[in-house]
């Protein structure tokens, strides 16, 4: 019986420090796990910007690719006019393929992998995600892909324009972007 040699990638493996001191310094991405009312299975891309506490996006999608994920940086980065200095996610393996880590390299990204196992690690996201399923994903019954962009959408429009958080000085992470540049 062969066995087959893992996949080494570029990523840095070290401590994860804990405070960002700007806008899109770092970015935390991670996948959250739902199915819509006919049983199929979705799964949502979350970015977030651990500076400003906000959702830059949330693909909602029945597969994530690597390539998807990639595109939708992208879309971040053509949006918000910048890129992050380094991206934190998990081992999965869409995060662990040889596009993303290209996709790195080329932007000149530093991939910060979590420990196995250590999801505290990436505590911004989680506590995100954390939110996202509490607060929408729990809340709703998801008729169709479309109808679960579209509360996922308004909800994330909810989070990041009208809900103010306490770390953020009780302003919503929008207001707190605005006055941090």
């Amino acid at each position: 019986l062969r066995r087959r040699k893992r996949k080494r990638v570029s990523g840095h493996r070290s401590a994860i420090a804990a405070v960002s001191t700007a806008p899109n310094q770092r970015w935390s991405l991670d996948f959250v796990s739902d199915a819509l009312g006919d049983g199929r299975r979705i799964r949502l891309l979350t970015v977030v910007d651990t500076f400003t506490r906000e959702a830059l996006a949330i693909e909602v999608d029945t597969s994530q690719p690597s390539a998807r994920v990639t595109r939708v940086l992208d879309q971040i980065i053509a949006e918000r006019g910048a890129q992050p200095t380094e991206i934190v996610l998990d081992n999965g393996p869409e995060l662990t393929s040889r596009t993303l880590d290209q996709w790195a390299y080329e932007h000149r990204v530093h991939l910060r992998f979590i420990d196995p196992g250590k999801p505290n690690q990436n505590a911004y996201s989680e506590s995100f995600n954390g939110r996202l399923r509490d607060e929408c994903l729990n809340q709703h019954w998801f008729r169709s892909l479309e109808d679960a962009r579209q509360i996922v959408r308004r909800w994330q429009e909810d989070y990041n324009g009208r809900r103010s958080h306490n770390s953020l000085g009780y302003r919503t992470p929008e207001q707190f972007r605005g006055d941090a540049t």
